[in-house]
């Protein structure tokens, strides 16, 4: 059974062009109720723990480095089937792949900088929120 809660973060690039209001209504827009969230920046001891599962991977540095060159907003969502409803309301990474009307597909510049994280699992999304709240009644 899926659980109603889900993490996302808006990445640096989404920032930077001042689109997180735009990305929270969408958000907000389709059912999800906001239950954390905060601004913060990202250290590099942060950004390569929370994307250790792509450190073997060619573009883990670049990674790294994108998700620590400025601010990100963090959050956990709820609604029933979260997970999955997150995942098609932000669209395919690659912003030329996303369908219509999906925040990638409004937002995202490239497949690197594609807007917003979405947690792909239940499982991710308790660890990633855990990872970015203290988890006292995010999950």
């Amino acid at each position: 059974m899926a659980t109603n809660r889900t993490f996302t973060m808006l990445k640096p690039d989404s920032v930077e062009k001042g689109y997180i209001g735009a990305i929270l209504e969408k958000i907000n827009a389709a059912g999800f109720r906001i239950v954390a969230m905060k601004m913060t920046h990202m250290t590099t001891a942060d950004a390569q723990e929370f994307y250790a599962v792509h450190n073997e991977r060619p573009f883990y540095g670049e990674l790294v480095e994108y998700m620590t060159r400025g601010p990100i907003v963090a959050a956990i969502l709820e609604k029933e089937n979260a997970v999955d409803d997150f995942r098609a309301l932000i669209g395919a990474t690659n912003p030329a792949d996303a369908a219509e009307g999906t925040i990638r597909k409004l937002y995202a510049a490239s497949m690197g900088e594609n807007a917003v994280h979405g947690s792909d699992s239940d499982e991710n999304a308790a660890i990633e929120g855990f990872f970015h709240f203290s988890g006292r009644d995010q999950f």
